[in-house]
């Protein structure tokens, strides 16, 4: 695909104190060199070198400031409500794109005019050294599943099948119709965000990694997990769902030991239908990107 046909992308980086893990960042994002990028760069006032490090990649940059703000969403709020992409998405300053990212980005939602959103079937995981630690190959989303508690991070002790915000992009115009971000939610802003999404269009998964989840001891969602898991259940609950019992995951486990060809007989009620972004081109050439589906459970 020429880079003529591909469509801008909007990006933003919330940042505060993270000078350590900022500009490998802002690098993962910039040695890209996508054609149409629109990238900023909103820092809260760091009180370490943050400044110095954005301002090196300032003539790189749609925007950067570095100021007093009301948090990482208001951050990526006030970057997205900017945009003029046609695609958007944020990257916390302690994570990373892989070289292919946007392209792969790009080229899908330049072939595939009926996607609204997409994320990666295969999110990664790295350390503070920025070393691999896990990949793991997701079963999939669909929206009563999501509604169903399965995307939580963990659900009584069970990982679950968790949308990796790095990995998620979305049309401008779904942002517009879902109203962005919700108020009162310090953490888990991203997973009002997905419910907020899901009410307008189906999320497809990409079978590419498309970015790296940073472990390292200072995060939000680490120090503070249970409170996470509070503001997503209460999320479910506005939505008038709950998350799923011990028994039910365990339940949903045992069906997944079933043969395919078994699970394929299941009610559909039972299982799921979930979609996907695949690759046509198998012999090196230029992807053929294609929407394919499987059932879960």
């Amino acid at each position: 695909m020429s880079s003529d046909s591909l469509p801008r992308i909007t990006l933003v980086t919330p940042s505060f104190n993270q000078e350590r893990y900022l500009e490998p960042c802002l690098r993962s994002i910039l040695d890209q060199e996508y054609p149409d990028l629109e990238y900023m760069v909103l820092d809260g006032g760091s009180s370490d070198d943050s400044a110095a490090v954005i301002r090196r990649y300032a003539s790189r940059l749609a925007k950067w400031r570095s100021a007093p703000d009301g948090g990482q969403y208001a951050a990526v709020a006030e970057g997205l409500d900017a945009a003029t992409g046609e695609v958007m998405g944020w990257l916390n300053s302690d994570d990373l794109h892989l070289p292919w990212t946007l392209r792969t980005v790009g080229e899908v939602f330049a072939a595939l005019p009926e996607v609204e959103w997409i994320t990666s079937r295969m999110p990664l995981l790295v350390s503070e050294a920025g070393a691999l630690v896990a990949a793991k190959r997701l079963e999939g989303f669909n929206a009563r599943a999501f509604f169903r508690g399965r995307n939580l991070p963990v659900v009584r002790g069970f990982y679950t099948c968790f949308i990796q915000q790095e990995s998620t992009f979305w049309r401008r115009s779904l942002w517009e119709r879902s109203g962005g971000f919700g108020a009162g939610l310090d953490l888990a802003g991203d997973f009002d965000l997905w419910a907020r999404f899901w009410r307008h269009a189906a999320l497809h998964a990409v079978n590419v990694p498309l970015a790296c989840f940073r472990l390292q001891s200072e995060q939000k969602t680490a120090r503070q997990r249970a409170a996470y898991m509070r503001e997503a259940e209460q999320v479910l609950r506005r939505e008038k769902m709950r998350p799923p019992s011990g028994a039910e995951i365990l339940l949903r486990r045992a069906l997944r030991q079933l043969a395919p060809a078994l699970q394929r007989r299941l009610p559909e009620g039972t299982a799921y239908t979930a979609r996907f972004i695949e690759s046509g081109e198998l012999g090196g050439g230029a992807p053929s990107w294609r929407v394919t589906q499987e059932r879960f459970v």
